[in-house]
Protein backbone atom coordinates (compact mmCIF):
# COMPACT_ATOMS: atom_id res chain seq x y z
CA UNK A 1 0.00 0.00 0.00
CA UNK A 2 1.00 3.58 -0.61
CA UNK A 3 1.88 5.92 2.20
CA UNK A 4 -0.05 9.18 2.48
CA UNK A 5 3.08 11.03 1.37
CA UNK A 6 3.37 8.88 -1.76
CA UNK A 7 -0.31 9.49 -2.53
CA UNK A 8 0.32 13.25 -2.29
CA UNK A 9 3.18 12.95 -4.77
CA UNK A 10 0.99 11.10 -7.26
CA UNK A 11 -1.80 13.67 -6.92
CA UNK A 12 0.69 16.54 -7.38
CA UNK A 13 1.94 14.89 -10.59
CA UNK A 14 -1.55 14.21 -11.90
CA UNK A 15 -3.35 17.49 -11.16
CA UNK A 16 -2.21 20.62 -12.96
CA UNK A 17 -3.59 24.15 -12.98
CA UNK A 18 -7.05 24.43 -14.45
CA UNK A 19 -8.16 26.72 -17.30
CA UNK A 20 -8.01 30.50 -16.88
CA UNK A 21 -11.00 32.81 -17.33
CA UNK A 22 -11.77 36.48 -16.88
CA UNK A 23 -14.38 36.92 -14.18
CA UNK A 24 -16.13 39.97 -12.78
CA UNK A 25 -14.20 41.13 -9.73
CA UNK A 26 -17.15 40.36 -7.47
CA UNK A 27 -16.97 36.67 -8.46
CA UNK A 28 -13.21 36.27 -8.00
CA UNK A 29 -13.02 36.16 -4.20
CA UNK A 30 -10.67 33.36 -3.10
CA UNK A 31 -9.42 32.56 -6.61
CA UNK A 32 -5.79 32.82 -7.73
CA UNK A 33 -4.66 35.30 -10.33
CA UNK A 34 -3.34 33.89 -13.60
CA UNK A 35 -1.61 37.17 -14.46
CA UNK A 36 0.48 39.81 -12.76
CA UNK A 37 -1.06 43.27 -12.50
CA UNK A 38 0.69 46.64 -12.34
CA UNK A 39 -1.07 49.74 -11.11
CA UNK A 40 -2.43 51.89 -13.95
CA UNK A 41 -2.57 54.94 -11.67
CA UNK A 42 -1.16 56.74 -8.67
CA UNK A 43 -2.99 56.25 -5.39
CA UNK A 44 -4.18 58.56 -4.11
CA UNK A 45 -4.52 60.26 -7.51
CA UNK A 46 -4.17 63.71 -5.92
CA UNK A 47 -2.93 65.29 -2.68
CA UNK A 48 -5.73 65.04 -0.13
CA UNK A 49 -6.59 65.76 3.47
CA UNK A 50 -6.42 63.04 6.10
CA UNK A 51 -9.07 64.67 8.29
CA UNK A 52 -11.56 67.49 8.77
CA UNK A 53 -9.75 70.74 9.47
CA UNK A 54 -8.32 73.87 7.88
CA UNK A 55 -5.88 74.12 4.97
CA UNK A 56 -3.05 76.52 5.86
CA UNK A 57 0.32 77.79 4.72
CA UNK A 58 2.95 76.88 7.33
CA UNK A 59 4.80 80.09 6.53
CA UNK A 60 1.78 82.06 7.76
CA UNK A 61 1.77 80.21 11.07
CA UNK A 62 5.52 80.63 11.54
CA UNK A 63 5.22 84.36 10.84
CA UNK A 64 3.01 84.61 13.92
CA UNK A 65 -0.46 84.55 12.39
CA UNK A 66 -2.93 82.69 14.61
CA UNK A 67 -6.21 84.24 13.52
CA UNK A 68 -7.15 83.50 9.92
CA UNK A 69 -10.29 84.19 7.88
CA UNK A 70 -12.08 81.13 6.45
CA UNK A 71 -12.63 82.15 2.83
CA UNK A 72 -13.75 78.86 1.21
CA UNK A 73 -14.74 75.28 1.88
CA UNK A 74 -13.54 72.15 0.04
CA UNK A 75 -15.66 69.00 0.25
CA UNK A 76 -14.57 65.51 -0.78
CA UNK A 77 -15.26 65.06 -4.49
CA UNK A 78 -15.05 68.77 -5.34
CA UNK A 79 -12.18 70.91 -6.63
CA UNK A 80 -10.57 73.75 -4.66
CA UNK A 81 -12.03 77.06 -5.88
CA UNK A 82 -8.55 78.61 -6.27
CA UNK A 83 -5.02 78.39 -4.83
CA UNK A 84 -4.74 79.14 -1.11
CA UNK A 85 -3.48 82.67 -0.66
CA UNK A 86 -1.29 84.14 2.06
CA UNK A 87 -3.08 85.01 5.28
CA UNK A 88 -6.23 82.94 4.65
CA UNK A 89 -7.49 79.41 5.31
CA UNK A 90 -9.96 77.04 3.64
CA UNK A 91 -12.21 74.71 5.61
CA UNK A 92 -11.42 71.22 4.24
CA UNK A 93 -13.12 67.87 4.80
CA UNK A 94 -11.60 64.39 5.01
CA UNK A 95 -10.55 63.08 1.59
CA UNK A 96 -10.88 66.45 -0.13
CA UNK A 97 -8.28 67.67 -2.63
CA UNK A 98 -5.56 69.92 -1.19
CA UNK A 99 -5.47 73.37 -2.84
CA UNK A 100 -2.29 74.69 -4.38
CA UNK A 101 -0.32 76.71 -1.84
CA UNK A 102 -1.43 74.61 1.14
CA UNK A 103 1.25 72.57 2.90
CA UNK A 104 -0.57 71.51 6.11
CA UNK A 105 -4.02 70.78 7.43
CA UNK A 106 -4.74 71.90 10.99
CA UNK A 107 -7.15 69.52 12.77
CA UNK A 108 -10.53 70.93 13.68
CA UNK A 109 -9.80 70.17 17.33
CA UNK A 110 -6.82 72.58 17.35
CA UNK A 111 -8.98 75.55 16.39
CA UNK A 112 -11.81 77.67 17.75
CA UNK A 113 -14.17 80.11 16.09
CA UNK A 114 -13.42 83.64 17.21
CA UNK A 115 -15.83 85.62 14.96
CA UNK A 116 -19.44 86.33 15.71
CA UNK A 117 -22.06 83.90 14.50
CA UNK A 118 -23.01 84.61 10.91
CA UNK A 119 -20.10 86.96 10.27
CA UNK A 120 -18.56 86.88 6.81
CA UNK A 121 -15.90 85.76 6.56
CA UNK A 122 -15.73 83.41 9.54
CA UNK A 123 -12.51 83.75 11.50
CA UNK A 124 -10.71 81.03 13.44
CA UNK A 125 -7.94 81.00 16.01
CA UNK A 126 -5.32 78.29 15.65
CA UNK A 127 -3.74 76.60 18.65
CA UNK A 128 -0.82 74.20 19.10
CA UNK A 129 1.12 76.17 16.48
CA UNK A 130 4.40 74.54 17.55
CA UNK A 131 3.08 71.21 16.17
CA UNK A 132 2.20 72.53 12.74
CA UNK A 133 4.84 71.33 10.27
CA UNK A 134 4.88 71.00 6.45
CA UNK A 135 3.01 67.82 5.42
CA UNK A 136 0.83 67.71 8.55
CA UNK A 137 -2.27 65.60 7.81
CA UNK A 138 -1.59 65.52 4.06
CA UNK A 139 -1.66 62.35 1.95
CA UNK A 140 0.43 63.11 -1.10
CA UNK A 141 -0.32 61.75 -4.55
CA UNK A 142 1.09 58.25 -5.05
CA UNK A 143 1.76 57.73 -1.33
CA UNK A 144 -0.03 54.35 -1.35
CA UNK A 145 1.11 53.17 -4.80
CA UNK A 146 2.69 54.57 -7.91
CA UNK A 147 1.61 53.97 -11.48
CA UNK A 148 3.48 50.98 -12.87
CA UNK A 149 4.23 49.32 -9.52
CA UNK A 150 3.28 45.66 -9.07
CA UNK A 151 0.07 45.38 -7.06
CA UNK A 152 -0.66 41.66 -7.51
CA UNK A 153 1.35 38.73 -8.79
CA UNK A 154 0.35 35.68 -10.77
CA UNK A 155 -0.63 32.98 -8.31
CA UNK A 156 -1.75 35.42 -5.61
CA UNK A 157 -5.05 34.55 -3.96
CA UNK A 158 -7.63 37.30 -4.23
CA UNK A 159 -8.75 38.28 -0.73
CA UNK A 160 -11.04 41.17 0.22
CA UNK A 161 -8.18 43.68 0.61
CA UNK A 162 -6.57 42.76 -2.71
CA UNK A 163 -9.97 42.91 -4.41
CA UNK A 164 -10.35 46.45 -3.04
CA UNK A 165 -6.98 47.44 -4.57
CA UNK A 166 -7.98 46.03 -7.95
CA UNK A 167 -11.32 47.82 -7.74
CA UNK A 168 -9.55 51.11 -6.99
CA UNK A 169 -7.45 50.59 -10.10
CA UNK A 170 -10.45 49.79 -12.29
CA UNK A 171 -9.48 46.13 -12.83
CA UNK A 172 -13.00 44.82 -13.33
CA UNK A 173 -12.30 41.39 -14.88
CA UNK A 174 -9.05 39.84 -13.65
CA UNK A 175 -7.70 36.68 -15.27
CA UNK A 176 -8.03 33.87 -12.73
CA UNK A 177 -7.88 30.11 -12.47
CA UNK A 178 -11.54 29.17 -12.60
CA UNK A 179 -13.34 27.14 -9.98
CA UNK A 180 -13.54 23.42 -10.78
CA UNK A 181 -16.89 21.73 -11.17
CA UNK A 182 -16.91 18.79 -8.75
CA UNK A 183 -19.54 16.11 -9.19
CA UNK A 184 -20.64 14.27 -6.04
CA UNK A 185 -22.16 10.79 -6.25
CA UNK A 186 -23.09 8.63 -3.27
CA UNK A 187 -23.46 4.90 -3.81
CA UNK A 188 -25.26 2.19 -1.88
CA UNK A 189 -28.63 0.45 -1.73
CA UNK A 190 -29.05 1.59 1.86
CA UNK A 191 -29.10 5.32 1.09
CA UNK A 192 -32.08 7.66 0.83
CA UNK A 193 -32.12 11.43 0.34
CA UNK A 194 -31.90 13.58 3.46
CA UNK A 195 -35.50 14.81 3.14
CA UNK A 196 -36.84 11.25 3.19
CA UNK A 197 -37.63 8.99 6.13
CA UNK A 198 -35.37 5.90 6.05
CA UNK A 199 -37.04 2.51 6.02
CA UNK A 200 -35.63 -0.23 8.28
CA UNK A 201 -32.05 -0.90 7.19
CA UNK A 202 -31.68 2.44 5.41
CA UNK A 203 -29.81 5.67 6.29
CA UNK A 204 -29.87 9.23 4.97
CA UNK A 205 -27.22 10.35 2.50
CA UNK A 206 -25.26 12.60 4.86
CA UNK A 207 -21.99 12.17 2.98
CA UNK A 208 -23.19 14.09 -0.07
CA UNK A 209 -24.19 17.10 2.04
CA UNK A 210 -20.85 16.99 3.81
CA UNK A 211 -18.82 16.66 0.61
CA UNK A 212 -20.69 19.49 -1.10
CA UNK A 213 -19.92 21.73 1.87
CA UNK A 214 -16.25 20.70 1.80
CA UNK A 215 -16.06 21.34 -1.95
CA UNK A 216 -17.46 24.85 -1.54
CA UNK A 217 -15.02 25.62 1.27
CA UNK A 218 -12.17 24.38 -0.93
CA UNK A 219 -13.16 26.76 -3.75
CA UNK A 220 -14.94 24.29 -5.99
CA UNK A 221 -18.46 24.28 -7.43
CA UNK A 222 -20.34 21.16 -6.24
CA UNK A 223 -22.51 19.31 -8.74
CA UNK A 224 -24.70 16.85 -6.77
CA UNK A 225 -25.62 13.72 -8.74
CA UNK A 226 -27.75 12.09 -6.06
CA UNK A 227 -27.59 8.40 -5.20
CA UNK A 228 -26.69 5.39 -7.32
CA UNK A 229 -27.64 1.88 -6.16
CA UNK A 230 -25.13 -0.96 -6.16
CA UNK A 231 -25.90 -1.95 -9.74
CA UNK A 232 -23.28 -1.75 -12.54
CA UNK A 233 -25.53 -0.14 -15.16
CA UNK A 234 -26.98 2.46 -12.82
CA UNK A 235 -23.51 3.26 -11.53
CA UNK A 236 -22.12 3.55 -15.05
CA UNK A 237 -24.90 5.95 -16.04
CA UNK A 238 -24.29 8.26 -13.08
CA UNK A 239 -20.50 8.04 -13.28
CA UNK A 240 -20.55 8.90 -16.99
CA UNK A 241 -22.44 12.09 -16.16
CA UNK A 242 -19.94 12.92 -13.42
CA UNK A 243 -16.99 12.45 -15.76
CA UNK A 244 -18.13 15.57 -17.64
CA UNK A 245 -16.93 17.65 -14.68
CA UNK A 246 -13.39 18.53 -13.64
CA UNK A 247 -13.60 16.27 -10.59
CA UNK A 248 -15.82 13.39 -9.55
CA UNK A 249 -16.10 12.45 -5.87
CA UNK A 250 -17.67 9.06 -5.24
CA UNK A 251 -18.68 7.99 -1.77
CA UNK A 252 -18.81 4.27 -0.98
CA UNK A 253 -18.23 1.13 -3.03
CA UNK A 254 -14.40 1.27 -3.14
CA UNK A 255 -13.49 -1.45 -0.63
CA UNK A 256 -13.24 -5.18 -1.33
CA UNK A 257 -16.78 -6.36 -0.57
CA UNK A 258 -19.16 -8.13 -2.95
CA UNK A 259 -20.99 -4.89 -3.78
CA UNK A 260 -17.93 -2.63 -3.91
CA UNK A 261 -18.32 -2.16 -7.65
CA UNK A 262 -16.75 1.26 -8.18
CA UNK A 263 -13.21 0.26 -9.29
CA UNK A 264 -14.53 -2.06 -12.02
CA UNK A 265 -17.17 0.40 -13.25
CA UNK A 266 -14.53 3.15 -13.40
CA UNK A 267 -12.29 0.86 -15.45
CA UNK A 268 -15.22 0.17 -17.80
CA UNK A 269 -15.54 3.96 -18.21
CA UNK A 270 -11.85 4.22 -19.24
CA UNK A 271 -10.78 5.87 -16.01
CA UNK A 272 -7.11 5.14 -15.40
CA UNK A 273 -6.34 4.06 -11.83
CA UNK A 274 -3.49 6.03 -10.20
CA UNK A 275 -3.74 4.45 -6.76
CA UNK A 276 -6.10 2.33 -4.68
CA UNK A 277 -5.73 1.90 -0.93
CA UNK A 278 -3.50 4.00 1.28
CA UNK A 279 -1.82 3.00 4.53
CA UNK A 280 -3.93 5.25 6.76
CA UNK A 281 -6.73 5.17 9.26
CA UNK A 282 -9.46 6.12 8.58
CA UNK A 283 -9.72 6.01 4.78
CA UNK A 284 -7.64 2.99 3.76
CA UNK A 285 -9.77 2.08 0.67
CA UNK A 286 -9.35 5.52 -0.94
CA UNK A 287 -9.15 5.41 -4.77
CA UNK A 288 -7.80 7.99 -7.24
CA UNK A 289 -7.77 7.97 -11.02
CA UNK A 290 -7.81 10.08 -14.18
CA UNK A 291 -10.19 10.09 -17.17
CA UNK A 292 -8.48 11.94 -20.06
CA UNK A 293 -10.47 13.57 -22.86
CA UNK A 294 -8.52 13.24 -26.10
CA UNK A 295 -10.78 15.68 -27.94
CA UNK A 296 -10.44 18.61 -25.52
CA UNK A 297 -7.13 17.76 -23.81
CA UNK A 298 -8.98 18.06 -20.49
CA UNK A 299 -9.34 15.42 -17.84
CA UNK A 300 -11.61 14.42 -14.99
CA UNK A 301 -9.95 13.69 -11.67
CA UNK A 302 -11.81 10.89 -9.90
CA UNK A 303 -11.72 10.17 -6.18
CA UNK A 304 -13.43 7.14 -4.71
CA UNK A 305 -13.87 7.85 -1.02
CA UNK A 306 -14.91 5.31 1.62
CA UNK A 307 -18.58 5.30 2.54
CA UNK A 308 -18.02 5.59 6.28
CA UNK A 309 -18.58 9.27 7.03
CA UNK A 310 -15.41 10.05 9.01
CA UNK A 311 -13.32 8.14 6.49
CA UNK A 312 -14.89 10.19 3.71
CA UNK A 313 -14.37 13.47 5.60
CA UNK A 314 -10.70 12.78 6.41
CA UNK A 315 -9.92 11.44 2.92
CA UNK A 316 -11.34 14.61 1.39
CA UNK A 317 -9.22 16.82 3.64
CA UNK A 318 -6.07 14.81 2.94
CA UNK A 319 -6.44 14.34 -0.80
CA UNK A 320 -9.37 16.04 -2.56
CA UNK A 321 -8.84 19.48 -1.03
CA UNK A 322 -5.18 19.26 -2.05
CA UNK A 323 -6.12 18.31 -5.62
CA UNK A 324 -8.64 21.16 -5.89
CA UNK A 325 -6.01 23.57 -4.61
CA UNK A 326 -3.65 22.44 -7.38
CA UNK A 327 -6.37 22.94 -10.00
CA UNK A 328 -7.00 26.43 -8.63
CA UNK A 329 -3.39 27.45 -9.24
CA UNK A 330 -1.77 26.38 -5.98
CA UNK A 331 1.81 25.10 -6.12
CA UNK A 332 2.20 23.35 -2.77
CA UNK A 333 3.78 19.90 -3.38
CA UNK A 334 1.73 18.54 -0.48
CA UNK A 335 -0.64 19.76 2.21
CA UNK A 336 1.10 21.69 4.96
CA UNK A 337 1.09 20.27 8.47
CA UNK A 338 1.47 22.59 11.44
CA UNK A 339 2.95 21.92 14.89
CA UNK A 340 0.65 22.12 17.89
CA UNK A 341 0.93 21.33 21.59
CA UNK A 342 -1.22 18.55 23.07
CA UNK A 343 -3.60 19.77 25.76
CA UNK A 344 -3.70 16.38 27.52
CA UNK A 345 -1.71 13.15 27.63
CA UNK A 346 -2.76 10.49 25.16
CA UNK A 347 -1.91 6.92 24.14
CA UNK A 348 -2.45 5.52 20.67
CA UNK A 349 -2.28 2.02 19.19
CA UNK A 350 -2.92 1.13 15.53
CA UNK A 351 -1.49 -1.02 12.76
CA UNK A 352 -1.57 2.00 10.38
CA UNK A 353 -0.69 5.69 10.61
CA UNK A 354 -3.79 7.42 11.92
CA UNK A 355 -5.26 10.85 11.21
CA UNK A 356 -7.18 11.28 14.43
CA UNK A 357 -9.91 13.98 14.42
CA UNK A 358 -9.03 16.77 16.81
CA UNK A 359 -9.78 20.38 17.74
CA UNK A 360 -7.12 23.02 17.07
CA UNK A 361 -7.14 26.43 18.74
CA UNK A 362 -4.91 29.36 19.66
CA UNK A 363 -3.90 29.92 23.29
CA UNK A 364 -1.15 32.03 24.80
CA UNK A 365 0.47 32.68 21.46
CA UNK A 366 0.68 29.08 20.27
CA UNK A 367 -1.43 26.40 18.62
CA UNK A 368 -2.89 23.75 20.89
CA UNK A 369 -4.72 20.58 19.93
CA UNK A 370 -7.16 18.35 21.77
CA UNK A 371 -8.14 14.96 20.29
CA UNK A 372 -11.90 14.54 20.11
CA UNK A 373 -13.69 11.52 21.54
CA UNK A 374 -13.86 9.24 18.52
CA UNK A 375 -15.19 5.69 18.34
CA UNK A 376 -14.26 4.93 14.74
CA UNK A 377 -14.96 5.79 11.11
CA UNK A 378 -18.73 5.45 11.60
CA UNK A 379 -18.80 8.06 14.39
CA UNK A 380 -19.57 11.31 12.57
CA UNK A 381 -21.25 13.03 15.52
CA UNK A 382 -18.15 12.40 17.61
CA UNK A 383 -16.02 14.52 15.29
CA UNK A 384 -18.55 17.27 14.55
CA UNK A 385 -16.60 19.71 16.73
CA UNK A 386 -13.24 18.80 15.17
CA UNK A 387 -11.35 21.10 12.81
CA UNK A 388 -8.16 19.17 12.09
CA UNK A 389 -6.53 15.75 11.85
CA UNK A 390 -3.84 14.79 14.34
CA UNK A 391 -1.06 12.76 12.66
CA UNK A 392 -0.21 9.65 14.68
CA UNK A 393 2.29 6.93 13.68
CA UNK A 394 1.60 3.23 13.36
CA UNK A 395 2.27 1.07 16.40
CA UNK A 396 1.84 2.01 20.05
CA UNK A 397 2.89 5.43 21.28
CA UNK A 398 2.27 7.73 24.22
CA UNK A 399 2.59 11.49 24.52
CA UNK A 400 2.52 13.62 27.66
CA UNK A 401 0.44 16.76 27.93
CA UNK A 402 2.36 19.60 26.31
CA UNK A 403 4.09 17.42 23.72
CA UNK A 404 4.40 18.86 20.21
CA UNK A 405 2.58 16.97 17.46
CA UNK A 406 1.77 17.54 13.77
CA UNK A 407 -1.75 18.36 12.62
CA UNK A 408 -3.49 19.02 9.31
CA UNK A 409 -6.02 21.86 9.65
CA UNK A 410 -9.25 21.17 7.80
CA UNK A 411 -10.34 23.82 5.30
CA UNK A 412 -6.75 25.05 4.92
CA UNK A 413 -3.63 24.07 2.97
CA UNK A 414 -1.41 26.82 4.37
CA UNK A 415 -1.77 27.52 8.09
CA UNK A 416 -4.39 27.59 10.81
Amino acid sequence: MLTVEQAWELIADAVSHGPCVRLPLGQAQGLRLAESIDSPLDSPPFDKSMMDGFAVRVADIRSGLQRLPVTAEIQAGSLPPRPLGAGETFRILTGAMIPSGCDAVVPLEWTRTCSETGSDPEEIEIGQTERIQPGLNLILRGRSMRQGTRIAGSGDRLRPASIAVLAECGIVQPLVHRRPRVAVLSTGNELVEIDQTPAPGQIRNSNAAMLCAQIESAGGEPVPLGIAPDHPERLREKISAGLECDFLCLSGGVSVGKFDLIPQVLADCQVHEVFHRVAMKPGKPCWFGIKPDSETASRCHVFGLPGNPVSSLVSFELFVRFAISRFLGGDLPRPKLVPARLTAAMTHRSDRPTWHPACLHQAEGELRVAPVAWQGSFDLSGVATGNCSLQLPAGESSWPAGAWVQVLPWESLTAF
